[in-house]
């Protein structure tokens, strides 16, 4: 760390630079991992106390960091809580009046890849967890059970698959579409026997372990559905 008297700049400036040092430090350890006292952090980073306690409230608001006080308190650093994003994205969408628009569009897209990394699972013991959704879905007599179904269909794949960003993409998405629009075909781009259609198709390609097919079925009846309800709903 550079001592602050060859540090230049104004205070934001400096906040900034220790800040990011400071994030380093807590990528490079695991979770709740104790990074000293407000004084160690002053001493080590070259800093004062006041631009210390102002990086804490960065990271604080970050999620990355934990301040404890008391016997035993300090600081700590942690990782950003999945919920808390999740609220903090919606919000965003909620205050923007076509990003679900754009949230769905990205999503739907992001969903073919989604299918076919399925498809390459290495856990043998998720296929049969799919395909008892699978059958539930064939089963599935009312539209209202499309929400519920199409949430544990879209579970059971991101245990397949991990892929963190498109998780919190898609149910941000989903919980947006939820408060935004009541009727069912709009929300999902389906009718309850379309729905069946398609999600039996794609759980069937990765059934059978086929990434491509898989890939193709969920383009043919997701995505080009999405792609043609927001058209409609965009020239309306």
């Amino acid at each position: 760390m550079e001592p602050r008297e060859v540090i230049s700049g104004s205070k934001p400036k400096l906040v900034e630079l220790m800040a990011d040092r400071l994030r380093e430090r807590i990528f490079a350890q695991e979770p709740g991992a104790s990074l000293g006292s407000l004084n160690d952090l002053a001493r080590e980073m070259g800093v004062g106390i006041v631009t210390v306690q102002q990086v804490a409230r960065v990271l604080e608001h970050e999620g990355l960091l934990d301040v404890r006080r008391g016997p035993g308190g300090g600081y700590f650093g942690r990782r950003p809580d999945i919920t808390s994003l999740e609220r903090s994205f919606g919000a965003y969408l909620r205050s923007e009046p076509t990003s679900w628009e754009e949230a769905l569009d990205i999503t739907s897209l992001l969903f073919n890849e989604l299918c076919a990394a399925a498809a390459r699972c290495r856990d043998e013991g998720q296929f049969p967890v799919l395909e008892a959704i699978g059958a539930e879905i064939a089963a599935s007599l009312a539209e209202a059970q499309i929400g519920p179904l199409e949430g544990r269909l879209q579970e059971q794949l991101f245990r397949m698959v991990r892929r963190p960003l498109f998780e919190m993409l898609t149910r941000v998405a989903m919980g947006v579409s939820e408060s935004r629009q009541a009727d069912t075909t709009f929300r999902w781009g389906f009718g309850l026997e379309q729905w069946q259609a398609s999600r039996t198709a794609i759980i069937r390609a990765v059934l059978a372990r086929d990434a491509d097919l898989a890939h193709f079925e969920a383009n043919r009846t997701n995505r080009r559905v999405v792609l043609r309800i927001l058209e409609e709903a965009a020239a309306a």
